[in-house]
């Protein structure tokens, strides 16, 4: 396949992440035209200052890794994040209410964020790893009734966690792609036949650390 590059979404989300780390993946991110680099909110400035005049989009984290904070901190970290030249937003939806079937609350969760961001991306992190296929395919559904942008598979972060994994990245295209929501796929991506499997199954963007590998394998 040509243009993968397009495709991939150059990720530095770890903790311990150096300002040389930083420089190099905007570097990379520049010299493969990568569709955007994904940093933590704290770097959305820094980002789009490496980045200005070219096409890579800036993608931030919000409620990264677990999820778990209120909607107001949700809110709010998403507009900081607009205002410091945030391109797109991946939000991390609350597993625990799904786990509670506390659907309305996940709804909720997910709209407060995509009202401060109407005219930007907005994809929601389902973390597949601690869902059951049905818990996904509803997760898909209230994602589609929020209107949120993108469904996206995983953080990355689950201890022991697969990562994304085709067949749910074939459910998630399969329930959103209809209501004209795309797919990114996130988790374990570390090849170029990963990469391929990944777009064949529907997913429209990557977000992997192992860009560079995959489009010089």
């Amino acid at each position: 396949m040509e243009n993968l590059e397009k495709y991939i979404e150059h990720t530095l989300l770890k903790q311990d992440a150096t300002k040389e780390e930083f420089e190099k993946l905007y570097d990379e991110a520049k010299r493969y035209n990568f569709r955007a680099v994904c940093v933590n909110p704290l770097y959305v400035k820094q980002a789009k200052t490496y980045l200005k005049d070219t096409a890579v989009k800036v993608v931030t984290v919000i409620g990264f890794p677990l999820g778990a904070n209120t909607s107001e901190v949700k809110t709010f970290e998403a507009q900081k994040a607009l205002t410091d030249g945030a391109d797109e937003i991946d939000m991390v939806i609350n597993v625990s209410a799904i786990k509670d079937n506390n659907w309305d609350f996940v709804f909720e969760d997910i709209k407060c964020v995509k009202n401060v961001c109407p005219n930007n991306v907005l994809k929601v992190i389902l973390e597949t790893d601690l869902l059951t296929e049905a818990e996904i395919k509803k997760a898909c559904e209230i994602c589609v009734e929020a209107k949120a942008d993108f469904v996206k598979t995983c953080t990355g972060f689950v201890k022991n966690g697969v990562g994304a994994k085709v067949n749910d990245v074939e459910l998630i295209y399969k329930t959103v792609s209809p209501y004209g929501l795309k797919v990114k796929a996130s988790g374990g991506i570390r090849d170029r036949q990963s990469a391929l499997n990944m777009i064949k199954a529907g997913a429209y963007s990557l977000g992997t650390s192992s860009g560079v590998k995959i489009v010089q394998d």
